[in-house]
């Protein structure tokens, strides 16, 4: 697809991750044609895949090197092909990708990649009106979308005074690579969510490292139990989304897990967390307390807000700051469907989700065509 082709599509898919892959592989089973450029499909209902990703793999594939398979948080299955045995300790930005891609060869599911998608506008006022979907290699005028585009391209890093005057090295989480790059220096963690304390662990194996979190970290006291524990978290995520509410970090509704490295960095004192600084200065930070800290580094391992800024021209967000959805549905917008938000971040929850998105387009395409829908 060259960068001033246009193409027209039932419903498009944007971003082919775990909940992208997912409720493109559903749309499939509905009877939808996937598309592989911006060929004409008049009369038949047709799925176009669109990811910002130059292979496959979603965000696993930008992972730090040295995140195990055995250490990962919870990779599911997709749907209609189990996760093959893999090695423990291999990479898992080498080893989800190559899943990934498996999966969408053995779906025979074309992804145009990489396109990245700039905004998703309506063509006019109708409320059951088409969608424009413009990208760096072109639009497409579809019916619906699904939008897939998680979190990664949207790190969050606090507004701290006197960051931009700090002399060291600064970086998001997303941008780390392993720890032996840290050797000698003094490195503060800033974040009190599961990858923050998996790097601070990691880090302090090598160097000198102090936490900061804004708040009392909480560890759970037990095993985390997805049939029970995973259910009430995406229980609360969702009563948050229905309101209209922006859903919180992962950990705010979970809680920490200990694992065997997290209790031997504990009995090291990796996790005697302080709380957050009030200032940054040249080459240090300031305490809560007001006394002075010599660090080297900032690593900001404070999370990530929704990927969402390409669907502002659709006016989503409530008064309250979050996307009020019913389902996956946004409230109010049936053309729009988000997957992999809120509830359903989880791997779990975003297959769920994805065929979710599928059933509900589907049925919503048949009231204003007219064609049967799909069981």
């Amino acid at each position: 697809m060259d960068s001033t082709a246009a193409g027209s599509a039932t419903v498009a898919v944007i971003g082919a991750g775990q909940a992208g892959l997912s409720a493109a592989h559903h749309l499939r089973r509905r009877g939808f044609r996937a598309l592989q450029d911006a060929e004409d499909v008049a009369g038949e209902r047709s799925v176009v895949v669109l990811d910002a990703n130059p292979r496959p793999g979603g965000a696993w594939q930008h992972r730090w090197a040295s995140l195990r398979m055995a250490t990962v948080n919870g990779i599911h299955d997709l749907p209609g092909m189990p996760l093959p045995p893999v090695d423990p300790a291999e990479a898992a930005r080498s080893a989800v990708p190559r899943y990934f891609a498996s999966y969408e060869a053995h779906e025979d599911l074309p992804v145009l990649r990489p396109v990245r998608v700039g905004s998703v506008t309506p063509l006019d006022d109708r409320a059951d009106g088409p969608l424009t979907v413009t990208t760096d290699h072109g639009s497409w005028r579809v019916r619906a979308i699904v939008n897939a585009t998680g979190t990664w391209n949207t790190p969050v890093v606090p507004d701290v005074p006197g960051t931009a005057t700090f002399l060291g090295e600064q970086l998001h989480g997303r941008e780390y690579v392993d720890a032996e790059h840290f050797r000698g220096k003094r490195v503060a963690v800033v974040g009190g969510g599961i990858s923050a304390v998996q790097l601070l662990d990691e880090i302090s194996l090598v160097t000198s490292t102090v936490w900061y979190t804004r708040r009392e970290p909480v560890f759970l006291p037990g095993d985390f139990v997805h049939e029970v524990d995973g259910v009430d978290v995406e229980r609360r995520v969702a009563a948050d989304v229905r309101a209209g509410r922006p859903p919180a970090s992962i950990v705010s509704y979970t809680g920490l897990i200990w694992t065997d490295a997290l209790r031997a960095a504990a009995r090291r004192g990796v996790l005697e967390r302080r709380p957050m600084f009030t200032q940054v200065r040249p080459h240090g930070v300031v305490e809560a307390d007001g006394s002075d800290t010599s660090v080297d580094v900032l690593l900001w391992a404070t999370g990530y807000r929704p990927d969402l800024d390409h669907l502002g021209p659709m006016h989503l967000h409530g008064p309250l700051g979050g996307v009020p959805m019913s389902g996956t549905q946004v409230t109010g917008e049936p053309r729009v469907h988000l997957v992999g938000y809120g509830p359903s971040q989880s791997t779990v929850g975003a297959n769920r989700a994805g065929r979710a998105a599928a059933r509900d387009l589907d049925r919503w395409l048949t009231v204003h065509e007219g064609a049967p829908a799909h069981a």
